[in-house]
């Protein structure tokens, strides 16, 4: 039996799902000129979610997040960046209305434990 190992403990309102759904930011750079980045979610919860993006944004910036699925737009605050071994610039966003269904699915409920698969053991002949 294997166990998960988190390094640290759970600190969003819901829980993260690996989804991914193309999308458009569209936002400022520091100089002032706009710009609109097509990109992919790699995280999504109920508040926000995590894309790569190559442009350079800063913590506390509003951004513009559109879901080219269901042409629907919100603002989010960037809430964090960083960088992966992979070199690309990951950017943490938390929705200003988390109250709208962005991501059109239900979450998990904070403080759910995840679903188990019990996994047969092998009898051998």
């Amino acid at each position: 039996m294997s166990l998960l190992h988190f390094r640290c403990k759970e600190r969003r309102r819901t829980l993260r799902v690996a989804l991914t759904v193309p999308l458009t930011v569209h936002g400022k750079l520091d100089s002032g000129e706009k710009f609109c980045a097509q990109t992919n979610s790699q995280s999504v919860n109920r508040h926000g979610a995590l894309f790569p993006l190559e442009e350079i944004v800063l913590v506390g910036q509003t951004l513009i997040l559109v879901n080219d699925h269901t042409a629907q737009s919100m603002e989010c605050r960037v809430v964090s960046i960083h960088r992966a071994r992979d070199g690309k610039t990951y950017i943490g966003v938390e929705f200003l209305s988390p109250e709208t269904n962005f991501w059109h699915m239900q979450f998990p409920i904070p403080g759910s434990k995840p679903l188990r698969r019990i996994v047969p053991t092998k009898v051998s002949a």
